[in-house]
């Protein structure tokens, strides 16, 4: 039986992952003596492999999980949620910015009754223009758009109780959203500061097209959580808009005629024409989905049962 599981992606992090592994199982043997420490290998081009191989006899606590090829940060994470076997499962980075030390913390926090617990980089050793301001700059998005509470979805260091993330599905780069994510499920979220360290040994992953494929993965969560069930709500809505705007042009037109003052068929007219199509084809559109969700959903629960007493 493992209380506490210890998630640890890396992809070429050969100059850490020794450190990483001291530092970690250092602070879990103060913690718990039943913890295991799972290092996702995501298809590293350096020695990261070899090395934690070579770790593996001195550590038993220790778990490699070794990727093909690189496919990601999230697949990474949905990977050690499936094969980690602990009630609680932390997340942290393998470059040594994320501290051990705070694994306490988000614990305690977890104790309180949370699902999920994120970590908050409140003092983020981080260069400003290429990763804090763009960092801000998603998280305001992010808060907008999901009404999530949480400063930093982006830091790693998280801790989830092993109910919530099963049978959680990731796509894309959306291991960051994953807070926003259960609490649209209905889970409880809170948060804790974090320390934050700069980075010593090794190179960023982080590089400008993750802020947008990022705001892509946010837009296309909060569409599916909110119409997953219900897509004719969402593009019936759309439709129904689009025709009553054309019917307010026929009607004025009609008006017009009504008045002896002649119409013509110009721009304003082909575009009622136009927005009566389109609207036809939204609520089409949302029927078609409605088909393709019962498929869905019927061999997938559309709830989540948090406790059953018999």
């Amino acid at each position: 039986m493992v209380n506490i599981s210890v998630v640890i992606p890396v992809y070429n992090e050969e100059k850490n992952v020794e450190e990483v592994l001291k530092r970690v199982r250092d602070e879990m043997i103060k913690i718990t003596n039943s913890f295991e420490i799972i290092f996702i290998d995501d298809g590293s081009k350096d020695s990261t492999f070899g090395i934690l191989k070579s770790l593996k006899p001195k550590n038993h606590e220790l778990k490699i999980i070794k990727f093909q090829k690189n496919f990601g940060q999230t697949p990474a994470m949905l990977a050690g949620f499936k094969y980690a076997k602990g009630d609680i499962i932390v997340t942290m980075d393998g470059d040594m910015q994320n501290d051990p030390k705070d694994i306490q913390n988000i614990l305690n926090k977890i104790k309180e009754g949370y699902d999920v617990v994120s970590g908050w980089r409140y003092k983020r050793s981080d260069p400003f223009l290429t990763k804090k301001l763009p960092s801000l700059l998603a998280n305001g998005i992010r808060r907008m758009i999901t009404k999530e509470k949480i400063h930093d979805s982006g830091c790693s260091l998280k801790a989830f109780t092993k109910k919530s993330v099963s049978g959680l599905v990731l796509l894309g780069e959306t291991h960051r959203f994953i807070p926003a994510i259960l609490q649209l499920k209905g889970y409880k979220i809170g948060e804790v500061r974090v320390n934050h360290h700069p980075r010593i040994k090794g190179k960023t992953k982080y590089n400008h097209k993750r802020l947008f494929n990022g705001m892509f993965d946010l837009i296309n969560i909060t569409f599916w959580h909110k119409y997953s069930t219900k897509p004719l709500y969402f593009f019936g809505k759309m439709g129904f808009y689009c025709i009553m705007l054309a019917t307010m042009i026929i009607l004025y037109h009609a008006y017009l005629l009504l008045r002896s003052i002649p119409v013509h068929v110009g721009p304003l007219l082909l575009g009622a024409v136009m927005l009566i199509i389109i609207g036809i084809q939204f609520f089409s559109l949302g029927l078609l989905g409605e088909i393709q969700i019962k498929n869905y959903y019927k061999d997938n629960d559309s709830y989540i049962v948090d406790e059953v007493i018999e």
